[in-house]
């Protein structure tokens, strides 16, 4: 056996006396502090969540922006309604015109050889009726003496109604032809703008069918019809008359008026939209027929709408709601109806009465009888906090 001296023994005991105290005195603090992470850890997770809360406010009016599309408020194509060359050419694209002037001329002389032809029958038609006439005249005397039987007397009564039958026809296709060769005058129907043309001088123009060329477009463009679509959950509040303002890309941050007329009343099944039809007057004609133009529409809020920021919206299984919080710091979800949607700002129409305390940004957790903490809108950077 190794002989070890007594104070060297002495040193030992001492050395495993100090690691032995050493080793109680830090599994003392481990455990200490493992205890109270725990004891944090529990704390935040029972913690009420931390949340802001706003009131709800009163809406008030606002504005809608929507698309609009500009009409001249009489549009019409004119196509040729008989057969010629164009012999002449008046007006061009851009060009006013008054009502009744005419635009451009064809040249159609077959027209005006059958006009002369017709003519000639209607005086050949009037003179054989003429003759039918005596004729039938000069045997009712004879007939009065007795001189002719009664069937010679009718059968020149016949011939007398068949020129006169006749006549009538001929003096009606003269009328007919007289007209066509008026239509190689191409004239204006309205006072407006000419906004298309293909008639080109020596070009050969027939009376064809409405689907070919039109030969001049013209738009009455002193007044204008701005249409535009309108929600359905907007419709309602439009009235006769209401006025709007619409912008137009060739007038930046220049505005112009307009006021309804009147509107389609029913809704349009592809969009959920119905369309609203517009007056504008345009005798400066600073605006062009066809164009695009933005349109602000004034927007009444309903009775007891609120406003709220989108963000305070919570979207379920069970529709669109909100958090507020009671006098107690309890949680309740109330359901809610949005009448417009502003993308910052939404207007609650129903289900939310004005001044309710509602969280402006709930927790995705937050459920209904919840406690939380309230806390003051930022200030310096910090946040005040409230029971």
């Amino acid at each position: 056996m190794l002989d070890i001296s007594p104070a060297r023994r002495a040193r030992y005991l001492g050395a495993a006396a100090s690691l032995a105290v050493a080793l109680l005195v830090g599994g003392g603090m481990l455990a200490r502090s493992t205890g109270k992470a725990e004891e944090a850890a529990f704390a935040h997770d029972n913690a009420p969540p931390t949340v802001e809360l706003i009131s709800a406010k009163p809406a008030t009016p606002g504005v809608i922006r929507l698309p609009g599309t500009l009409e001249a408020e009489n549009e019409a194509e004119l196509h040729a309604r008989a057969s010629g060359y164009v012999a002449r050419r008046l007006v061009d694209i851009g060009d006013h015109v008054r009502a009744g002037q005419v635009l451009a001329i064809l040249d159609a002389p077959e027209i005006e050889q059958q006009l002369a032809q017709a003519q000639a029958d209607l005086r050949t038609a009037q003179a054989n009726r003429a003759l039918a006439k005596t004729t039938a005249e000069r045997w009712d005397d004879l007939r009065a003496k007795d001189a002719v039987s009664q069937q010679e007397t009718d059968e020149k009564r016949g011939q007398l109604a068949a020129a006169t039958a006749l006549a009538g026809a001929a003096a009606a296709n003269v009328e007919r032809l007289r007209a066509t060769l008026g239509f190689t005058r191409i004239v204006a129907p309205f006072a407006g703008t000419v906004t298309s043309r293909t008639a080109e001088i020596g070009a050969l123009v027939g009376a064809g069918p409405a689907s070919a060329p039109p030969l001049f477009t013209l738009a009455d463009d002193s007044r204008l019809r701005l249409r535009v679509r309108v929600p359905q959950a907007m419709a309602g509040s439009l009235a006769r008359g209401s006025a709007v303002q619409l912008s137009v890309p060739e007038h930046p941050g220049e505005t112009f008026s307009g006021a309804l007329v009147r509107t389609a009343g029913a809704v349009d099944r592809a969009s959920g939209t119905v369309l609203a039809e517009f007056a504008v007057d345009n005798r400066a004609r600073r605006l062009r027929s066809g164009g695009y133009a933005e349109v602000a529409i004034p927007v009444l809020p309903g009775a007891g709408a609120v406003s709220l920021p989108g963000s305070a919206l919570i979207t379920s299984p069970k529709g669109t709601m909100v958090a507020v919080v009671d006098g107690n710091g309890k949680v309740a979800m109330r359901p809610v109806t949005i009448g417009r949607d502003e993308g910052a700002t939404v207007h609650v129409v129903a289900g939310l009465p004005p001044q309710a305390r509602v969280i402006r940004t709930p927790p995705e957790a937050l459920a209904p009888g919840d406690r939380v903490r309230i806390v003051s809108p930022r200030r310096n950077g910090g946040d005040n906090a409230a029971s």
